[in-house]
């Protein structure tokens, strides 16, 4: 039971507001002593989970590569790029993603869009000036209400899609497990009963995005 010292750690690391990461680190450490682990071996654990995992930190070289972009007016080109298309409009921007992103999701493509190389520097901004072609200016509120909105429409996207893909790591996950436990399923038995889960998501999340935009083009004044 010594080995929950962890759980309690993380905890009191929490409610006092310290760094998430370090209560993290300072969890599994004392977990690891408590497990009777030597501080060397502890550190051998660590460093070999990052080398497993070393793929992960590949993500943050997009980081640089987006600041610059940016810097050079990603943003802006985005927003001209939307003020010059007749006819969009904030409902059709954002439903069009949500479309985008599931099916390339559903075909196991899940890295060919994201928060960082596609919400921040061009939905976003491509949102915001659809809301603004039809309404004009949007308050504050109104802008950070539309950014959490992008990112939420590629989320929903994502998750609901990439079951479809019968080789993704939550479908193979979900069959080793019930392997284990004695029911015998092909991958593609549970990524068929995704689709209509990824159906019901397009649709609530459809009338939620036209909901929402119609809502904010009245309040801008349109």
């Amino acid at each position: 039971m010594l080995i929950l010292v962890g759980v309690a750690v993380v905890v009191v690391g929490f409610a006092a507001g310290f760094n998430p990461l370090l209560v993290v680190m300072a969890s599994a450490f004392v977990t690891g002593l408590a497990a009777g682990f030597s501080p060397v071996e502890i550190l051998k654990a660590f460093g070999k989970a990052f080398n497993d995992n070393r793929y992960v930190s590949a993500a943050w070289l997009i980081l640089p590569v987006i600041g610059m972009l940016e810097r050079a007016g990603l943003q802006a080109r985005a927003r001209d790029l939307i003020r010059g298309l007749k006819g969009m409009t904030y409902g059709r921007l954002m439903i069009g993603y949500l479309l985008f992103r599931q099916l390339t999701s559903a075909l196991g493509l899940t890295s060919i869009a994201g928060q960082t190389q596609t919400v921040r520097p061009l939905l976003a901004p491509m949102a915001e000036a659809a809301v603004e072609s039809d309404g004009g200016e949007l308050a504050d509120e109104d802008r950070q209400r539309v950014k959490a909105f992008a990112a939420a429409t590629d989320n929903i996207g994502l998750f609901f899609g990439e079951d479809i893909f019968m080789a993704i790591g939550s479908i193979l996950l979900m069959v080793g497990f019930l392997e284990q436990s004695g029911v015998r399923l092909e991958p593609l038995d549970l990524s068929r009963w995704a689709i209509p889960s990824a159906g019901a998501a397009f649709a609530i999340h459809g009338t939620r995005i036209l909901i929402f935009g119609r809502r904010l083009t009245r309040g801008t004044g349109a």
